[in-house]
């Protein structure tokens, strides 16, 4: 079981790390100086540099698209914003918002990670003392678009959790009396804990203190982890064949290539049924296709094309009503508005 949410960029190494505490807070180009940006809650710098007692030091590093910034002839800058009237900094392509950066914001590229869409930058200012939190720093910088739960590369011939320079046990720092290093991506609840579907959810169960969890990414005020535990064999019923289950609408988005041709069952909610136009350019013009939310509880927008053999069942839907899909994944992200299109292959209205 896993609550998905993309991650936050980390801090760089050697640098303490802070969270933004307020969501609009202003990003400083001198300490008391000009304003130029507004930041995300929960979007995480590094930094820490004193400025009087107001005013803390830091550096923005995230994404941002690469048709929306180019070059400038200012020192010390490659890029320059030049969509009107602003642009979303990103920690990681398409991940969680860091900041809005407008027109005229200047930045400087980071060579690692670049991809044809995504350009990594940089960018070190001032934040009010009072917009932030301390949080603990890393001990290195997140790789660009790297996923909080990348495998590691073990050398051949050595075994998980022997890696480490040569002539220093696994987990052990040089100076070290033995004690094992904590590991980040194993936690557990502090207190009983109201276990998400999604963030802002409805709630889907409850931790007790010390449930085994991994974490499995970061964002904001919430992380995404995996639950460690038993269930009844009794209790479970198996995914049908080939049909995956537990996607998230997120999730496509996120990653919608690899998603798609892959058969998924949702749960949505039922809105309207419509003839795609020159408007929905990712759905065969003239089809028929459903509008609805979901899947549950997720409140987004998802198209379900409908093939000509299966429109007798929608005569029998009324607006807002909730109904199973298996559908085979179209399109992970539309091109205008970023919505899942489904290809429909079987229909149940749900109670």
């Amino acid at each position: 079981m896993c609550l998905s949410i993309p991650a936050l960029g980390a801090p760089l190494a050697g640098q303490a790390g802070y969270r933004i505490t307020s969501d609009g807070a202003w990003f400083f180009q001198e300490a008391g100086g000009k304003r130029l940006a507004r930041l995300a809650r929960g979007a995480q710098v590094s930094g820490g540099e004193a400025g009087g007692g107001d005013w803390i030091g830091v550096t923005l590093e995230g994404w941002i698209f690469a048709t929306s910034v180019g070059p400038t002839p200012r020192a010390g800058f490659d890029l320059v914003v030049i969509r009107a009237p602003e642009e979303n900094l990103r920690s990681a392509p398409a991940g969680a918002l860091v900041g809005r950066l407008p027109q005229g914001f200047l930045l400087s590229k980071l060579k690692e990670g670049g991809t044809d869409r995504w350009v990594h930058v940089t960018r070190t200012g001032w934040v009010q003392r009072g917009d932030v939190e301390a949080v603990a720093p890393v001990a290195t910088s997140g790789a660009a678009g790297a996923s909080d739960t990348a495998p590691a590369r073990l050398t051949p011939g050595r075994s998980p959790g022997d890696e480490g320079p040569p002539g220093q046990r696994p987990g052990v720092s040089r100076g070290d009396t033995g004690a094992t290093a904590p590991d980040p991506s194993r936690v557990e609840p502090a207190r009983r804990t109201v276990l998400y579907r999604t963030p802002e959810g409805p709630p889907s169960g409850t931790l007790a203190p010390s449930a085994p969890l991994k974490v499995l990414g970061r964002s904001g005020d919430w992380t995404r982890v995996e639950i460690d535990g038993w269930v009844r064999s009794a209790d479970l019923q198996a995914a049908p064949p080939g049909v995956l289950v537990g996607v998230t609408a997120a999730e496509l988005r996120t990653d919608p290539q690899r998603y798609v041709g892959q058969v998924i069952r949702w749960t949505l909610q039922f809105i309207a049924q419509q003839k795609a136009d020159e408007l929905r350019p990712d759905i065969p013009n003239g089809a028929t296709y459903l509008l609805a939310r979901g899947p549950l509880p997720e409140r987004g927008f998802v198209y379900v094309v409908v093939p000509d053999g299966k429109r007798a069942q929608l005569d029998a839907l009324t607006p807002l009503a909730t109904v199973q899909v298996t559908a085979r994944v179209r399109a992970g992200r539309t091109r205008f508005l970023g919505n899942p299109v489904l290809d429909l292959m079987s229909l149940e209205t749900l109670p």
